[in-house]
């Protein structure tokens, strides 16, 4: 396919979704951010006879084999993901426990899912006609405020630590709760640099704005945005401003444009409020899953239709993501299996051809779509692999502590 092809903007939608298809059998999707893991607890506790993704699962998930393949994806960042709730050992725990069942779904679906933890073994699945099975681990509370636990999550093959997730740490600042840190503290600081010496991505989703540009001022290698949109789309706090935008070129980090409808549909994002607001008013939490709660939802939704995002939404961030970082620096993190909502067109991880088409029709080149869906994921990752290998050449592990940096009032790990 040449570049060529891809230019025309008004042209029978039919070919053009054939023409994402065959685009993606070449430079398939690398996806940073996928909860199968902790959806797979939640519905099954893990027993994979119970939840054979092998098979059609979409009744119950929005990932499994056979949509994985219609989707075109030829890797996957798996999410450790445990909630902020979890706390000290017992996030340790959890997060050990996601990690061996990213393992085992390697194990027993191998001729699909092929574990790997560095860029040339992403090449390689790829070569093979498999799935390339990464793992990152989404909030720093699943280190307990331990280093060595860092340490070992690497050695265990997680390649990207979320800094925080919806709570705030103590050593780093989220985009949705008060801050604690004023952005990343001292004991913060060490953290990306020791994430650095390993080789392990500096993930930014879901940090505070003063935590994303901190890690700026702090790493040594590119960061990742493993699932956040375009703050000047979407006023949401999970998404990036265009001033840390602009910073990733000389980073060199890539970022990765999230599907949820809550943090790219302007119109969602009220719509959201709204029904929060309707849940507390009737004295339940907004994520409240009891009967009672799904009746108000239900409710409220007949009264008010929840309005729908489809790939234009997600198009329109990735242009401006573009514009802004330049097409090295963008990528594609769905979040699939970690939302209740996705867009018209993306239900779930069959969909990106028609987010790919939506962009050739945009006039976005094949090498344009090569570098959002393959190649610049697996740049980043080579490029951390890269700085990790001269870093421990000039330094050895950090030794220090949250206490010794930040002080004793800091230790509690949430």
């Amino acid at each position: 396919m040449s570049t060529s092809e891809t230019s025309p903007t008004h042209e029978d939608p039919v070919p053009r979704l054939d023409r994402a298809r065959a685009l993606l059998a070449e430079h398939p999707v690398v996806d940073g951010h996928n909860d199968l893991p902790w959806a797979l607890r939640e519905q099954c506790g893990y027993d994979l006879d119970a939840l054979d993704v092998s098979q059609d699962c979409g009744d119950r998930l929005h990932t499994d084999i056979p949509r994985l393949r219609a989707g075109g994806v030829g890797g996957q960042f798996w999410s450790v993901f445990v909630p902020a709730e979890l706390t000290g050992d017992d996030a340790v725990s959890a997060t050990l426990e996601q990690i061996d069942v990213v393992r085992l779904l390697c194990a027993r679906y191998g001729d699909d899912l092929r574990f790997v933890d560095t860029a040339d073994g992403m090449e390689e699945a790829r070569a093979h006609g498999g799935i390339a099975s990464l793992m990152g681990a989404e909030g720093g509370h699943s280190i307990n405020n331990s280093l060595g636990t860092l340490r070992s999550l690497y050695e265990l093959g997680v390649r990207y630590l979320t800094l925080t997730h919806n709570s705030s740490l103590a050593w780093a600042d989220s985009a949705t709760d008060e801050p604690r840190a004023g952005g990343l503290s001292r004991f913060g600081e060490e953290v990306v640099r020791e994430m650095n010496r390993l080789g392990m991505l500096v993930d930014l989703s879901h940090v505070a704005a003063e935590t994303m540009r901190a890690a700026l001022r702090v790493t040594e290698a590119p960061v990742l945005f493993s699932h956040s949109s375009a703050r000047a789309v979407c006023d949401h706090p999970r998404n990036i401003p265009d001033d840390v935008l602009a910073q990733l070129p000389a980073n060199g980090g890539v970022a990765m444009a999230t599907f949820v409808p809550k943090f790219i549909l302007p119109a969602a994002v009220a719509w959201t409020q709204e029904a929060d607001a309707n849940m507390r008013a009737h004295g339940l939490h907004p994520l409240d899953l009891t009967e009672e709660g799904k009746r108000v939802q239900r409710e409220f939704e007949e009264r008010n239709p929840r309005p729908r995002a489809d790939a234009t939404t997600v198009a329109d961030h990735l242009d401006h993501m573009r514009e802004v970082a330049g097409i090295d620096h963008v990528g594609i993190g769905g979040d699939y299996d970690g939302t209740a909502f996705t867009p018209a067109q993306l239900d779930d991880v069959a969909g990106y051809p028609h987010l790919i088409a939506e962009l050739l029709g945009r006039g976005w080149t094949e090498d344009d779509l090569a570098k959002l869906t393959w190649r610049n994921a697996v740049r980043v990752l080579r490029d951390a692999e890269a700085v990790a290998r001269d870093l421990r050449q000039r330094r050895g592990p950090s030794v220090a502590t949250i206490d010794a940096l930040d002080g004793p009032t800091a230790a509690p790990a949430s």
